[in-house]
């Protein structure tokens, strides 16, 4: 097993933090909206439900907290006579995935 002594005189804050971790976006369900969005950019709450394998409770709330933190925006309409709900992501849920992804690779590498 490595022990702290065996990587030499390096210093903890040299470590990457799991408090780097951002909760919102760490969490699994949010996690996984913002990569499909990601892949997407734009997404219907269907797609996202099936893709995702959420309830619509949960994934309406999960959507809610991304909103609220700016990573994600939400628009409502109609195509033909269905109402429609699409989840984009922000530039903001963009650099806070791609933070998220750096920091767990950095973790990883450790």
């Amino acid at each position: 097993m490595l022990k702290k002594e065996d990587l030499g005189s390096t210093h903890e804050d040299d470590y990457p933090q799991v408090s780097e971790l951002d909760d919102v976006v760490h969490q699994r369900t949010r996690l996984g909206l913002l990569v499909v969005l990601r892949e997407t950019q734009t997404a219907d709450f269907s797609y996202l439900k099936a893709r995702l394998k959420l309830t619509d409770g949960n994934l309406g709330q999960h959507i809610e907290i991304l909103k609220h933190n700016g990573l994600v925006t939400t628009r409502k309409g109609f195509e033909g006579q269905r109402a429609r709900t699409w989840v984009k992501i922000t530039r903001a849920g963009e650099k806070a995935l791609a933070f998220e992804i750096k920091t767990l690779r950095s973790l990883l590498d450790l």
